[in-house]
């Protein structure tokens, strides 16, 4: 597997070379392929019983667009409202102040393990990894992330982090941390990764959570999730700390019913999330004493600075994208080599990171520009657009081959012309024969493709002979 950094979690290798890696896994797209297909079928099952379903998706992106124009004047009314009752606001500007602040409220307690709540904010700013190196261990207790854990692993999936994987690598896995014989039913080995969890669950004094929303008139927190353990770990624990990235305010509690039905419809293909969790401050003899929200920019303020690519942060991590994506399918979420794989990863991880560096220019390209991201997106993010967007970006700031801008130019010039490019498809059918290699930068198309041989006769002169 390629290495990762530390951070931010992005990988050295470009997009095109770590895709060739993982392409090679047939296991890997076997495991993907079969998840992403069921997982799409029982949402489309799940969206045509709603017939407001684009009223809800309209919603939806509007509400984003009021929070993205009022940000910083949420995000205050946010914080008064959860000091008042009783919560902890701490600011962070990138990962390293985050895990900084995460760390020290963890030393407070005296305590050397917490539990995880599945977050996709502490992934970004590679929190585990921080904890580990200063002598903290952090649990992961949603059952994929637990298999990605102990199996050494990475996350390929925003939903489901272990899709690539089945139940033989599950139960091998397991075998390694957990007693008893262990077989590759599902019944078994989610029982067995339960009897594990439970003793951490009924032990620990700290928990650390992402929230998905938080609700801005009374300071509030949510997090939505399928088996229970996010409930155990904001409820039981004396310390909560919460991480959320600054985009994820709603203004009120209506705007909030609009998600609840958007995002498990669009992300696991329920009409509700089986345990939404809420939580406003302190309540003395009810959940933790001390509850704790690390605010996260980490690039955020940047991106929304931008205003053809600042609708990447309407994202609510439903993941829509990516069991529609045929790259994806193709190549896993490893490939991306970032916390945020798939289309959605492709326009997020370059802006929040920045897209000078070869990894994340390459990952605009990661796409057909098939339209089927945007066509399923609760939130009706344009990631097509953002992607030729960020295109351009990454070529006037990395820079683009001579070869390349010559082919460009010449073509320019004749696809401006109709008279040069009817000659050209007079030309061209004169080769019959496929194309199987092009020399030097071509090569790139030739590798992975065969070019078809050209037909007897252009559309343009058979229209001319017909019409």
């Amino acid at each position: 597997m390629p290495a990762y950094g530390h951070g931010n979690l992005t990988l050295d290798a470009a997009f095109p070379d770590a895709a060739k890696e993982q392409m090679e896994n047939v296991q890997m797209r076997e495991n993907i392929r079969h998840a992403t297909h069921s997982i799409r079928s029982k949402r489309n099952d799940v969206v045509a019983e709603l017939p407001d379903w684009e009223e809800l998706r309209n919603a939806g992106s509007a509400i984003k667009e009021g929070v993205m124009a009022r940000l910083p004047e949420l995000l205050e009314r946010f914080e008064r409202e959860f000091t008042a009752r009783g919560g902890v606001v701490h600011w962070a500007r990138d990962a390293d102040e985050a895990n900084a602040i995460v760390e020290k409220l963890v030393r407070e307690t005296g305590e050397s393990e917490v539990l995880k709540v599945k977050s996709m904010a502490t992934q970004e700013i590679g929190l585990n990894e921080h904890l580990e190196a200063s002598g903290i261990r952090a649990v992961e207790t949603d059952l994929a992330e637990l298999i990605v854990q102990l199996g050494g692993d990475k996350p390929s999936h925003i939903l489901v982090p272990a899709i690539h994987r089945n139940r033989r690598e599950i139960r091998d896995i397991f075998r390694g941390h957990m007693d008893g014989p262990l077989t590759d039913e599902p019944a078994e080995l989610a029982e067995a990764a339960r009897t594990y969890l439970r003793e951490k669950f009924l032990g620990a004094k700290v928990a650390i959570s992402g929230a998905n929303f938080g609700v801005a008139e009374t300071g509030t927190l949510a997090v939505v999730e399928s088996e229970g353990n996010g409930r155990m770990c904001v409820t039981m624990p004396e310390t909560l700390i919460t991480v959320m990235g600054i985009e994820k305010l709603v203004p009120t509690f209506a705007d909030l019913e609009v998600y609840l039905q958007l995002l498990p419809r669009s992300s696991t293909g329920e009409r509700m999330n089986p345990y939404t969790s809420l939580w406003t401050g302190v309540h003395e003899g009810d959940g933790p004493d001390n509850v704790h929200l690390v605010l996260l920019d980490n690039g955020r303020s940047a991106v929304l600075s931008d205003p053809q690519g600042r609708s990447a942060l309407h994202c609510i991590r439903c993941s829509a994208c990516l069991n529609v994506c045929p790259v994806f399918e193709h190549v896993g979420g490893h490939a991306y080599g970032s916390t945020y794989p798939g289309p959605i990863g492709a326009i997020l991880s370059p802006q929040l990171t920045g897209i000078e560096s070869e990894a994340n220019a390459t990952l605009p390209f990661a796409s057909t520009l098939c339209g089927a991201c945007y066509d399923v997106c609760p939130v009706k993010i344009n990631i097509p657009d953002i992607l030729v967007h960020l295109r351009a970006e990454a070529v006037e700031k990395t820079g683009q081959p001579v070869q390349m801008t010559a082919v460009m130019k010449a073509s320019s010039v004749a696809m401006r012309s109709g008279r040069l490019m009817a000659l050209a498809e007079r030309i061209l059918p004169l080769a019959r024969f496929r194309v199987s290699w092009l020399p030097g930068l071509l090569g790139g198309w030739t590798e992975q493709r065969i070019i078809p041989a050209p037909p007897k006769k252009a559309f343009r002169h058979w229209f001319k002979e017909n019409r």
